[in-house]
């Protein structure tokens, strides 16, 4: 019986992978929105799964606040310094590579990401918008001096509690968007724009319950576009979606690959 239903349910996926790859071929615009969801086969861990996000464990707004960067560097980097190390052997995963082989392929003309985690540039992808910043470099909030996320990076292993500015010496900040900050306006108006232009977003990963992009599959729906949802979990727009796999994003871009 449970192999029956294994079989019944592989048949599905297979089928509703065949619409999606159908779907990509007939578009003219297909642009990919991805979450935490894609990375977390490379080993990042997600940060509002129930059960398992990072968020579960500890208070963002006392970790991963602007406020709390400037009212206490050393807490801050107490924990942002794991995150560095963390993603310091972290490679990106056949999703990534999915993604990247459909830019080259003339298939997907951007990805605009969620993630500061770098995977998708290192897997290939080409166009890639960064919403939420990138943890490839530390800006100076003073002079604006940056430093790269190697030698941020080298500091951390050689015992700096808070990486600092070579000329002023004030505290570095990842280039991340931290709780209490915009979003960068050029990378937001260059995804809304991507959005209102895409016939199909491909939404990858993620929860779409984080603004201001989670309002970016709708401009793509009131454009006249559609929406591919591959995530696990609920979405706002579970109902709205022309498809939605709830696979493993590893396997469910595969039968899509597969299909196309």
């Amino acid at each position: 019986m449970d192999a029956d239903r294994a079989g019944r349910r592989s048949r599905a996926t297979s089928g509703a992978a065949g619409a999606v790859a159908e779907l990509i071929r007939e578009s003219r615009f297909c642009v990919a929105l991805t979450g935490a969801g894609i990375s977390v086969p490379s080993g990042i861990p997600d940060f509002r799964s129930p059960g398992r996000g990072l968020w579960e464990r500890v208070d963002p707004m006392k970790v991963a606040h602007i406020d709390a960067f400037r009212d206490d560097p050393e807490q801050f980097w107490r924990f942002y310094s794991e995150r560095f190390l963390g993603l310091a052997d972290v490679a990106p995963n056949p999703a990534h590579y999915a993604l990247a082989r459909l830019e080259h392929e003339g298939y997907l003309r951007a990805v605009i990401t969620q993630n500061i985690d770098r995977l998708h540039r290192r897997a290939g992808s080409r166009r890639v918008i960064e919403v939420h910043g990138s943890i490839d470099r530390c800006v100076c909030l003073v002079c604006g001096e940056a430093r790269g996320y190697e030698e941020v990076l080298e500091l951390l292993r050689d015992g700096e509690l808070v990486p600092r500015c070579r000329r002023c010496r004030e505290p570095l900040k990842p280039d991340v968007v931290l709780f209490g900050e915009f979003l960068p306006a050029a990378a937001l108006r260059e995804a809304e724009d991507l959005a209102r232009t895409a016939d199909l977003m491909l939404c990858i990963g993620s929860s779409l319950e984080v603004w201001p992009v989670a309002g970016l599959p709708r401009q793509t729906l009131l454009s006249g576009g559609r929406i591919v949802l591959v995530t696990q979990g609920p979405t706002p727009y579970d109902g709205e979606a022309t498809v939605k796999l709830d696979g493993d994003v590893v396997d469910e871009l595969d039968a899509v690959l597969s299909a196309l």
